[in-house]
């Protein structure tokens, strides 16, 4: 067995294996409640063969979505329609999920990117207020947010803990944190976008102050039976903004705090940073330095694409687990096929027997007692 399919301990849960399926926002929802396509969309994930479906960034107020169609936690309403998805999904699959808990901050209030390219709600769209740590829009022709006072600074603190209580009674196996992708939280972190002359602002000490405050208000709602992570940034791309070092800092006082992992991505801060995104694995080496530097079980992401490119990060050490996204939506038994193209073991559903010759040949090993001939063809 490759390492890249060996169970992983996180915290209190286990993953069968270490490929997880990273969030990916469908834009999709009505009032942040998930819809049909939700239960579509995770199911077909779900049984795909990953150790672990991460939900897409679910709001943890209204002003925090990024479009009106994100899937939100702050109401009962939506965490009675987790539930009820949750519930469905186990009927037929043990995968475990978990949920990215989000604030957009100031790049909230957008389009679909579909819709106008994603670009910033106007008022006859629905445009509401954006918060961020400094009255600083995003880009030219974007909202200019309002910064958060210590009454903001406390609703949304106190939002991210009630959507990590919710997660938890909706039936999540994880919840992670997110603090990247030029959102609320990495707004705070970086220099390039947190201009606060207060205790939150300046040193890097002060950056991640509020960051962490949240951390830990989230780690105090969520049971520790359960895996807690973050997702953080190892890299704004731009002169003058976070650096390796500094998302090592982030991840030491993360693993202080009782966080199980670390997902590390980069930029999403500065709208024209140089990212060098056509290149695979090109963020590897920012999970490789937090994994080393901060000791704390490290997931590594972005255009990774490959079962022996996964499996190489993993076997060598850079990362202890890969996130994949494009590949899943490309290839929902992403985990699956990679599996057998390195000679795993692997568990398909039942009900997809009679295609174990073609492409599942280790299949007879995990369901020895089920013929490889169904019926109905």
């Amino acid at each position: 067995m490759t390492r890249l399919f060996s169970p992983i301990q996180l915290g209190g849960l286990t993953l069968p294996n270490r490929v997880v399926v990273a969030p990916m926002c469908q834009y999709s929802a009505v009032d942040g409640v998930p819809q049909p396509w939700h239960a579509m969309h995770l199911g077909s994930l779900a049984v795909g063969g990953p150790g672990l479906v991460i939900v897409e960034a679910t709001g943890v107020e209204a002003a925090g979505r990024i479009s009106p169609g994100d899937t939100g936690l702050w109401n009962d309403a939506q965490e009675e329609a987790f539930a009820k998805l949750l519930a469905g999904i186990r009927t037929y699959c043990d995968t475990p999920i978990g949920v990215q808990i989000a604030h957009a901050g100031r790049k909230a209030s957008t389009n679909a990117p579909w819709n106008r390219h994603g670009a910033p709600l106007t008022p006859e769209e629905g445009a509401w207020t954006t918060f961020a740590p400094s009255a600083v829009p995003f880009d030219n022709g974007w909202h200019t947010p309002q910064a958060l006072d210590e009454a903001g600074l406390t609703r949304v603190r106190d939002a991210f803990a009630q959507a990590a209580r919710r997660a938890d009674r909706a039936g999540f196996d994880a919840v992670e944190l997110h603090a990247a992708h030029g959102y609320l939280l990495h707004e705070f972190a970086s220099p390039l976008s947190n201009r606060r002359e207060d205790q939150y602002g300046g040193s890097l000490e002060n950056r991640l102050r509020f960051p962490l405050e949240v951390a830990a208000a989230v780690r105090e709602a969520f049971p520790r039976h359960k895996a807690l992570g973050a997702r953080i940034t190892g890299s704004d791309w731009m002169e003058g903004g976070i650096t390796p070092d500094e998302a090592v800092a982030f991840a030491v006082g993360l693993k202080a705090l009782g966080y199980d992992f670390v997902d590390v991505t980069s930029g999403g801060v500065a709208p024209r940073a140089p990212i060098p995104g056509a290149e695979p694995g090109y963020q590897v080496s920012f999970a490789e330095q937090v994994k080393r530097e901060a000791g704390l079980p490290t997931m590594a992401v972005g255009m990774i694409v490959e079962p022996a490119q996964a499996a190489a990060i993993v076997a060598s050490g850079q990362a202890d687990m890969v996130a994949v996204a494009r590949g899943f939506l490309d290839d929902a038994r992403w985990a699956l096929h990679s599996a057998a193209k390195l000679g795993d073991e692997v568990r398909p559903p039942v009900q997809y027997a009679r295609v174990v010759p073609q492409h599942w040949p280790g299949w007879r090993l995990a369901h020895p007692t089920l013929e490889e001939s169904g019926s109905g063809d």
